[in-house]
């Protein structure tokens, strides 16, 4: 209805009347809480009435994220990050934006300093805040967020998504597509910049963070371009970072690769045996010790035009390389690898003459396809019935434990000696890769019968 009013003032008033269930409305701290946590940034002032005292604002009215970025000072993108995280520390990075065309929106993006402890967890919350004409919808928008950026902090705000906009509509809308898209731009823009202008920073965010942005490769192919120059990792070339620009800047002549090992920790791959032949020729390795790192590196196999190769890989070819001497050694011990193999054939698929082994004398390889062993390990914890892959062993020829095992299987095939030393090789390969071995007491026998007569033989050459 409407009707004639005796108002003095201009303006309207709302009168909300509260059934009994809803009380709780009426008490100043929750009204306080919902104006500061849904209308903190709203252009109008939002007073709490209070007959006894003077009308007190309860909102900032100060939405940050709309002023020009030129107007806003470091001091205060910290400050309205505290405020909006909670977070003590202050943000490593941050991206302040406006994009006007078709869709109209503002944002402001965070890279905290501090990755969260449930950064790893699949129930984790992720996604910036969103707001729609600077009023709050979402807590935590994950439709506005890839999850391999689920570290960023932030807020969108809408000019044009309807103020009671759903999640079902958000997982639809088109508009919601190019705000993401736009939003994963800004994010990679802050981080490209922050990894060109300061290198010291911008390691500190690949620590915290570098785990999760890698996960970009696999899940997001058409962000390599964006995602490969941002990549750093721990290589055999001494301490610090590296990134990919770096290493294919101090290629040596003649490298045509850039090669990389995975493993389970970083002591594991920088003494790996697969690291022999690339120190002789002075390749640069990268090591890769995240879980993701397997499948992240899968889907980047190229760099700059230049292939990312394992130095694990089963058909591994060294640039410089002798090919027909490479050719002439494969049919080298052909029967000492023939006895190997039907020994250890319930464990390996093949034995076969190493061309990437120079001081050890044996090691283990992944097939083509394969998975590394510590991933696989990882798997089986959860696919008990996962079967076991079974891996490539390679021979030094030129290492004095091989050429010995030769000399003693031509001397007598049958010895029991033979097969327990090929069975102590084979645990030692195991080790080297990081892997437990199949019976550790079994070994340590094995390696007190080793010790006691290589200690006799010593004994008895210092007393002749």
């Amino acid at each position: 209805t409407i009707e004639p009013d005796s108002r003095v003032e201009q303006g309207t008033s709302i009168v909300l009347h509260l059934k009994d269930d809803a009380k709780e409305y009426l008490d100043e701290f929750t009204l306080r809480h919902l104006v500061r946590r849904y209308s903190d940034f709203l252009d109008y002032p939002i007073e709490l009435d209070d007959p006894k005292k003077e009308p007190e604002t309860l909102n900032e009215g100060k939405a940050l994220w709309q002023r020009p970025a030129s107007e806003v000072t470091p001091e205060q993108y910290e400050e309205f990050y505290k405020h909006l995280t909670h977070d003590f520390e202050a943000p490593l990075a941050w991206r302040h934006f406006h994009v006007e065309g078709t869709q109209m929106f503002s944002g402001l993006v965070f890279v905290p300093k501090v990755a969260p402890f449930d950064l790893f967890l699949p129930e984790t919350k992720h996604g910036v805040r969103l707001y729609v004409k600077r009023v709050l919808i979402m807590e935590h928008c994950e439709e506005l967020l890839p999850r391999w950026l689920r570290f960023v902090r932030g807020v969108v705000d809408s000019e044009d998504l309807p103020l009671n906009v759903s999640r079902e509509i958000l997982q639809d809308s088109k508009i919601v597509r190019i705000i993401k898209k736009q939003v994963s731009k800004q994010v990679l823009d802050a981080l490209t910049e922050t990894a060109d202008t300061d290198a010291e920073k911008y390691d500190a965010i690949w620590k915290a963070f570098g785990p999760v942005l890698k996960e970009g490769l696999h899940f997001e192919p058409d962000q390599h371009d964006k995602l490969a120059p941002l990549l750093r990792y721990p290589s055999s070339a001494g301490d610090g970072l590296v990134s990919l620009a770096a290493y294919k800047e101090r290629m040596p002549e003649g490298q045509k690769a850039i090669f990389y090992a995975i493993g389970e920790a970083l002591d594991q791959v920088q003494n790996s045996p697969h690291l022999e032949a690339f120190r002789k020729k002075g390749f640069e390795v990268l090591f890769m010790t995240d879980p993701v790192d397997q499948f992240a590196i899968a889907g980047l196999p190229k760099y700059d035009g230049l292939d990312l190769v394992s130095v694990n890989d089963a058909n591994l070819q060294l640039d410089g390389d002798d090919d027909k001497k490479n050719e002439a050694r494969d049919g080298e011990l052909a029967e000492l690898r023939d006895y190997m193999r039907t020994h250890l054939q319930d464990r390996v698929s093949e034995v076969r003459i190493s061309h990437r082994l120079t001081e050890s004398p044996v090691c283990l390889v992944v097939p083509q396809g394969g998975m590394q062993p510590h991933i696989e390990r990882l798997l089986r914890n959860t696919q008990k019935d996962m079967p076991q892959t079974k891996r490539v062993f390679e021979l030094n020829p030129d290492h004095d434990v091989i050429q010995n095992l030769e000399s003693l299987r031509i001397r007598d095939s049958k010895s029991e000696q033979l097969a327990e030393w090929v069975d102590v090789l084979f645990q030692q390969a195991l080790l080297a890769e990081g892997s437990p071995v199949e019976d550790p007491a079994k070994l340590a026998a094995k390696l007190t019968s080793l010790l006691t007569d290589a200690t006799r033989s010593a004994v008895e050459a210092a007393s002749s």
